[in-house]
């Protein structure tokens, strides 16, 4: 072994023994007769000291010359620091050293490899592997690892089996785009990669595998944003002889022994909340519940003053901040700036501030008596002090724009704190959904969801209000969690289809295995799915998933340090049967 100890490890109780360490240089503080090196790896961090009079002088100059990023081995006694470091575990002890032994030299490194680096973010996943070596980089990696242990040891004590699903499967055109794998033995035929083990893990459960999961990676071809990967990996499961209910406790008890085991945290009951109500009150079907600020609607209160703008509006709809009346005209004209760009596209923003005095101010009051305004403040739950803020349009854009402006004012009052964990069920999700693209309905979640069974008369009469057994968990805003109550017999599925637009024949061709099984004794199953890496980020408080990930992709779907998506030989193409099409000169 070339080392006997690690660099986090050694504490008072090891003093005057004889150790071994090895790992990368971080450091090097060289004051002529006494060298001070900073050796570094996985476990932490151990001072090196190479004093004048106790090393050999060649010994102290090879100390001196080190640079950073250097692998080195080193061989000394522990002793006690004289200037102690309160900041790392180790920081009570130091080696001094009597041999030291180089293992491999380093290139001085593009960045500074320490929690506060000089490294943007291009240039650190240019070179990941050193991005990697940061300790707030190992931590996140860290977390991930505790979490996918605690995630099989919950799911073994519930009797779930882990079982792998296929990578090479085949292409469906629902949902998002497939990633395909061209086969060379099968000339123009192709694979694709999952976007998700649905009807594998539904076999399954066909199969007699009555508990399923699988921490297993998808695909989906894909725009990105912070919390999306072309690859991700999910925490998937199946269950028999089960209804919603069995479901929501199971993996409500997961997500409470992640938080208990890995976080230190006991959370409080998760409420439970129809997609009606969160789209009503909130405008998202992922609420943030770490805070108020709930909707309410003024339409009637609003319409049949002269005022076109409420007018004309299919919905006039508004939030209460609390406490936020002090707000200048300079702040309210960047909110309106705000809500006004293209990203959220609302034409305008009224407010209302509720005066210390009982009184009203508000930008429409051309139009609306106090009384009138009054009547507002009272529907909104408003006091003295708080600020009320209102925008009209079109039902669906405008309770999405007030969605978003409610976050925003969250986020400014300080009401979103990323160590505190509201979790949500949400659930009664619309089946179906239309597309204006497609002039036909789809499928919300994918189509073996179950339709509640007191709505499949409405599948002919209107499609559109048919509620699905479907349920997400949220947390704080994110959705980390979905599943559904699976149909799980051939005629409903049959049905399913027809109503999605498939013919017969397309549906048989594309999903003929899945209805041949439930012909061979299906029982009633469901499940669920969470985003591993998202589950992750919420864990570690943050936004973007990436430093949750080893080898994450950029924003343009690209691993920029080995450079892929990259062209592959005109040989590998002819073995598969693959033209590319010559660009034509304009």
């Amino acid at each position: 072994m070339h080392r006997t100890h690690t660099c986090g490890e050694l504490r008072l109780e090891d003093l005057n023994k004889t150790v071994t360490l090895a790992g990368w240089v971080q450091r090097v503080r060289n004051k002529g007769g006494l060298v001070w090196v900073d050796l570094r790896d996985r476990y932490g961090i151990t001072q090196l000291i190479f004093e004048e009079g106790e090393v050999a002088a060649p010994l102290l100059k090879e100390a001196g010359s080190l640079g950073r990023e250097f692998v080195v081995q080193a061989e000394g006694t522990v002793i006690e620091r004289t200037a102690k470091n309160d900041r790392i575990p180790t920081g009570d002890i130091e080696i001094r050293v009597n041999g030291l032994k180089v293992l491999n030299k380093a290139k001085v490194p593009p960045f500074i490899i320490e929690d506060d680096t000089d490294g943007g973010e291009d240039l650190r996943m240019k070179y990941r592997y050193l991005d990697l070596r940061r300790n707030v980089i190992r931590e996140k990696l860290h977390l991930r690892h505790k979490m996918m242990q605690e995630t099989r040891k919950y799911m073994d004590a519930k009797n779930f089996m882990e079982v792998e699903t296929p990578v090479l499967i085949k292409s469906t055109p629902e949902g998002a785009r497939d990633f395909v794998v061209p086969s060379r033995i099968h000339s123009g035929e192709f694979y694709a990669l999952p976007q998700s083990p649905q009807t594998f893990k539904q076999l399954l459960m066909v199969s007699g595998f009555d508990r399923y999961f699988q921490i297993v990676k998808c695909f989906r071809d894909e725009d990105l944003r912070a919390d999306r990967q072309p690859e991700f990996t999910q925490i998937d499961c199946e269950m028999s002889f089960v209804e919603q209910e069995d479901i929501l406790e199971i993996f409500e008890g997961m997500i409470r022994h992640l938080f208990r085991e890995v976080k230190g945290v006991e959370l409080e009951e998760v409420p439970r909340m129809t997609y009606a109500d969160a789209m009503r009150l909130y405008g998202n079907d992922k609420p943030d519940v770490r805070f108020g600020m709930p909707f309410f609607e003024l339409t009637d209160l609003a319409q049949g003053k002269g005022f076109n703008v409420f007018d004309n509006a299919e919905l006039v709809v508004g939030i209460c901040a609390t406490g936020a009346a002090g707000y200048t005209r300079k702040q309210i004209d960047a909110l309106t700036d705000w809500v006004k760009r293209p990203q959220i596209g609302a034409r305008g923003l009224v407010y209302v501030k509720c005066n210390e005095d009982g009184t009203f101010k508000s930008s429409v009051d051309k139009f609306y008596t106090q009384e009138d305004l009054k009547a507002w403040a009272d529907k909104a739950g408003a006091a003295a002090g708080d600020l009320i803020l209102v925008l009209s349009g079109e039902l669906n854009a405008t309770r999405k724009q007030l969605s978003e402006l409610r976050l925003k004012m969250g986020e400014d009052l300080g009401l979103r704190d990323r160590f505190t964990y509201k979790p949500l069920w949400v659930l009664d999700f619309p089946l179906l959904e239309w597309d204006e693209e497609t002039a036909r309905f789809h499928a919300m979640h994918h189509p073996f969801t179950s339709p509640k069974k007191e709505d499949i008369p409405l599948l002919d009469a209107d499609p559109g209000k048919v509620r699905a057994n479907a349920y997400d968990l949220v947390i704080n805003g994110v959705e980390i969690g979905g599943g559904s109550i699976r149909i799980h017999d051939k005629a409903t599925q049959q049905l399913m289809f027809r109503h999605l637009g498939f013919t017969e024949a397309e549906a048989q061709s594309q999903f003929g295995f899945l209805m041949e099984a439930f012909e061979y004794g299906a029982p009633p199953h469901g499940g669920i799915a969470f985003g591993f890496d998202r589950l992750c980020a919420i864990f570690g408080g943050s936004d973007s998933i990436r430093d949750y990930i080893a080898f994450p992709k950029n924003n343009a779907g690209r691993d920029v340090m080995i450079n892929s998506p990259s062209p592959v030989s005109e040989s590998q193409l002819e073995e598969l049967s693959i033209a590319i099409r010559e660009k034509k000169e304009l």
